[in-house]
C-alpha cells in the first residue's frame, strides 16, 4: 500500500489496539528543516496504551525512560514499511522480571497492529 494509506491505517489499527498517538515526528520534515537535506517520507508515531501504561508504572516508575512505544512509517520502493518497538527487549532493559507479562501484552497488540495492515 502507498504511504499515506500506510500511515492512516496505522493509526486507526493503533486505536483499535486501545492505543492514543501521543505524538508524530515527521523526520522528512525535521532533517530538511534542521540539516537542510531531503529524506524520504519517515513519521515516528509515539504511541502510549494508557491502562498498560499505568501498570508498568505501578512495577516500575522509572519505565517512563522507555516510553512511549514506537511505531515507525515510512516510505520504501514505492510503498510501506511499518515496524513497532519489541516491548520485550526494550522492557528488559531495566531488568524487572514483573514487567514481562505486560511486555508479552503490549507486543501482542503491536503485532496484531502490524498483521491488519
Amino acid at each position: 500500500m502507498s504511504y499515506d494509506q500506510a500511515l492512516e491505517k496505522t493509526r486507526a489499527a493503533l486505536q483499535q489496539e486501545g492505543f492514543g498517538v501521543l505524538f508524530e515526528i515527521d523526520l522528512k520534515e525535521k532533517l530538511k528543516e534542521k540539516l537542510g537535506v531531503d529524506f524520504r517520507r519517515y513519521v515516528i508515531l509515539g504511541a502510549c496504551n494508557p491502562p498498560l501504561a499505568h501498570e508498568t508504572l505501578q512495577q516500575e516508575i522509572d519505565i517512563g525512560l522507555l516510553l512511549p512505544c514506537n511505531v515507525i512509517v515510512y516510505e520504501q520502493d514505492g510503498g510501506a514499511t511499518v515496524s513497532a518497538i519489541d516491548a520485550g527487549k526494550m522492557l528488559s532493559v531495566v531488568g524487572n522480571p514483573n514487567l514481562e507479562p505486560t511486555a508479552r501484552t503490549i507486543n501482542e497488540k503491536l503485532r496484531r497492529v502490524i498483521e491488519s495492515l
